[in-house]
């Protein structure tokens, strides 16, 4: 809850070592799921996307390794590749 000024009295310091959740207040823990279940919503999301463009590259590069073996033109033809990649997706 680091910026989440309602999150302070569950931060842990030197002098509330065992500070927790529990420890904010009951009016404001229904506020403070929400922002968080935000946050963490859109952290989620951030991933997805950079795992599924991790995907789609490493499915392009073994793409181009199976289009090689068929001679190094195929696997250098960019639109060859765009057009077997939207295939694909289909």
């Amino acid at each position: 809850c680091v910026g989440i000024s309602k999150c302070l009295p569950a931060y842990c310091k030197d002098d509330t070592p065992n500070a927790c959740f529990d420890d904010i207040p009951k009016k404001d823990q229904a506020e403070v799921k929400k922002i968080g279940s935000l946050v963490g919503k859109k952290g989620l999301s951030i991933l997805a996307k950079v795992a599924a463009a991790k995907r789609q590259s490493a499915a392009e590069e073994s793409l181009k390794a199976l289009l090689k073996t068929m001679g190094a033109t195929y696997a250098g033809d960019e639109a060859l590749v765009k057009k077997l990649m939207t295939w694909k997706r289909s």
